[in-house]
């Protein structure tokens, strides 16, 4: 049987690959890295950390930190726990990933797919009463881009108004 400090190290050395990879993958998800590891890092402690702890932790600035924890705070991500007694403040992330994943899809939707499902419409209401072979082409692009992304935003809005079980119950349908 392994011993305790090698099973720590383990874990540790287990807990900053997934920082590190949480952190690569915010990109994809139009965060910057900084934030993803911050939410990552709150994600698998176990209490709630102070500034001064993630700053440490992830050797960021205070301002990075500060920028990022109020950002993250601002999606719902992560919310301030006050202690009694305790001048600081603490930080704990959303810990249920059916919610979490609702919250970021939710938040993309409005900050890119709204945007686009406009942008598109737009662009197909200027050229609607164009003539010519390319401006018709380029109208029925933009309505049929536009249905898509459309169906997507609707989409999403179902996932995140269901319940967890009954969402992967049709997911598992679906995919089946």
């Amino acid at each position: 049987m392994k011993d305790t400090g090698h099973r720590r190290t383990e874990l540790v050395e287990a807990r900053d690959a997934f920082v590190a990879h949480w952190g690569a993958i915010g990109g994809a998800w139009g965060i910057n890295r900084t934030m993803a590891q911050i939410h990552a890092l709150l994600l698998v402690s176990t209490r709630a950390l102070s500034t001064d702890e993630v700053m440490e932790d992830l050797r960021i600035s205070r301002g990075n930190a500060n920028t990022n924890l109020r950002d993250l705070v601002g999606w719902g991500l992560v919310r301030s726990v006050v202690r009694k007694g305790e001048r600081k403040e603490f930080f704990e992330a959303e810990k249920d990933v059916w919610k979490m994943f609702c919250i970021i899809a939710c938040e993309r939707k409005r900050r890119e797919i709204a945007p686009a499902v406009e942008a598109l419409a737009d662009c197909g209401e200027r050229t609607k009463r164009l003539a010519g072979a390319e401006a018709k082409e380029f109208n029925a692009m933009m309505n049929e881009i536009g249905d898509y992304m459309k169906l997507f935003d609707n989409l999403l809005d179902r996932i995140a108004a269901s319940k967890h079980a009954r969402f992967v119950k049709w997911a598992g349908r679906l995919i089946s």
